[in-house]
């Protein structure tokens, strides 16, 4: 239940249950102020008294019993002490001001028929309330009058809501807006906190993950800034894992490369030193396929030993400017007895480049096209030809490596061109370089690609 509590259902829940009752809490709350303003308005009548066509048929009743103007001094005094905010005069049969009870100085002394009659229009149904009865029986005495504010029969209820309306309006639009600003609180905090968890997931630590985020709260965006906690940390614990098992498998490559190649050498001398002694054919023949063996064996050593350092970032790279037709040509000088040794048919066409010079590491290089000829050799050597060349177009200048083997599709006798390739994709792209493989049944073309725009 606590949990529940704390989460954002019950928060939502929480508003919306104001949302539907805050009208009307307004509404109450500001009734029950009224009324306890009403409580303390001082009405002088009763609800009894705010009867309009009782008083004007009391007023008739006490005029035709009037005689004498003490009679009509005498009812006023009477009338007054019912209703002290009532104004009371009497104009006799000459029409003449006589008694009133308050001095009116906008009542003339004399009457005259027309002013009369405006006055009774005036009067009729209007604020304040009038009444006008003849006095006497024979109604030949004038007539007396009856005024009084109709806002004093008014309940105090009434009076209140008249006085303080405004207010509850006023009231119950600040309670509605106090709801929105707590709604758009509330929302803009949701709102705020995903922000903050998405520029988490976005921000990189110097290892290349994402940081982790401060849990304030235990609801469920709080829950999801925990599970994201617990993912980074997990990421962290396997990078550190891999980081170790990429140490220690370098390690025993680098092991492995070295402890490998002493017995090489001496299996390499001890067939060199059979070799020298007088053997049949066929033994010179095995002897032959041996130091063969070796030999890949030891460039397969090589290439490994070359793999784990450009993967751990360790070859050193020391880029230089090089002729790059010449640099090919004592580069393919150096496989002539080779190929040709394994039946080649060597092609070589070394011509001028829009550019000649390559910023590159000559070491690299070297080692890009020697992995290049050895596969050409060990892979495609079916096809007993290897071809060398320049090419220029208009976008970039390129060294063409081709055979005429079956394609790098159809399965090798020999093993290791997969790392081999590997070692020349990191090392052309170290130089930042291009290259490019075409392969088909009728052979294999690979460019080494310098755009000349990046010279320029």
């Amino acid at each position: 239940m606590k949990k529940f509590f704390r989460s954002l259902l019950a928060k939502y829940m929480l508003i919306i249950v104001l949302a539907l009752s805050i009208v009307q809490i307004a509404y109450l709350l500001i009734a029950i102020l009224i009324t306890g303003v009403a409580d303390n308005i001082e009405s002088s009548y009763t609800s009894d008294e705010m009867d309009y066509e009782q008083i004007e048929e009391d007023w008739h009743k006490d005029a035709n019993r009037l005689k004498t103007e003490a009679d009509i001094s005498r009812n006023f005094d009477k009338w007054k002490d019912q209703y002290p905010d009532a104004s009371m005069f009497w104009v006799d049969q000459g029409g003449t001001l006589r008694v009133a009870t308050e001095e009116r100085n906008d009542l003339p002394t004399e009457w005259t028929s027309s002013f009369t009659a405006k006055f009774i229009k005036d009067r009729y149904g209007e604020n304040p309330f009038t009444v006008i009865a003849f006095v006497g029986e024979d109604d030949t005495d004038g007539f007396v009058v009856f005024e009084i504010n109709r806002d004093v029969f008014q309940k105090p209820i009434q009076m209140a809501f008249n006085q303080y309306g405004s207010w509850l309006l006023i009231g119950t639009l600040f309670l509605v807006i106090f709801f929105i600003f707590i709604s758009f609180l509330f929302f803009r905090g949701i709102r705020k906190r995903l922000l903050q968890l998405q520029e988490a997931m976005e921000i990189r630590d110097v290892d290349e993950l994402p940081i982790q985020i401060d849990v304030k709260k235990q609801d469920e965006i709080g829950q999801l800034e925990q599970t994201f906690n617990q993912m980074v940390h997990e990421l962290r614990k396997s990078r550190v894992r891999e980081q170790e098992e990429e140490q220690l498998r370098r390690e025993l490559i680098a092991n492995l490369s070295h402890d490998l190649r002493t017995p090489l050498t001496k299996i390499n001398a001890q067939t060199y030193k059979i070799a020298k002694q007088n053997v049949s054919d066929d033994a010179k023949q095995a002897i032959h396929a041996l130091e063969a063996s070796v030999e890949d064996i030891d460039k397969l050593i090589e290439n490994l030993m070359s793999y784990t350092l450009l993967m751990a970032s360790k070859y050193k790279l020391d880029r230089q400017e090089v002729d790059i037709v010449r640099f090919a040509r004592e580069r393919i000088a150096t496989w002539y007895p080779v190929f040709e040794k394994e039946g080649f048919e060597i092609n070589v066409e070394l011509e001028p480049l829009h550019d000649s010079v390559w910023h590159v590491d000559p070491i690299w290089l070297g080692r890009v096209i020697d992995n290049l000829l050895q596969n050409v050799l060990r892979h495609a050597n079916n096809g007993r030809y290897v071809e060398l060349k320049t090419a220029s177009i208009n976008s970039y200048d390129a060294i063409v490596v081709r055979d005429r083997g079956s394609g790098m599709k159809d399965s090798s006798n020999q093993k290791g061109a997969g790392i081999g390739l590997s070692i020349v994709d990191m090392m052309v792209k170290g130089m930042q370089l291009d290259w490019e493989i075409q392969s088909s049944h009728d052979g294999t073309t690979i460019q080494i690609k310098k755009n000349i725009k990046d010279e320029k």
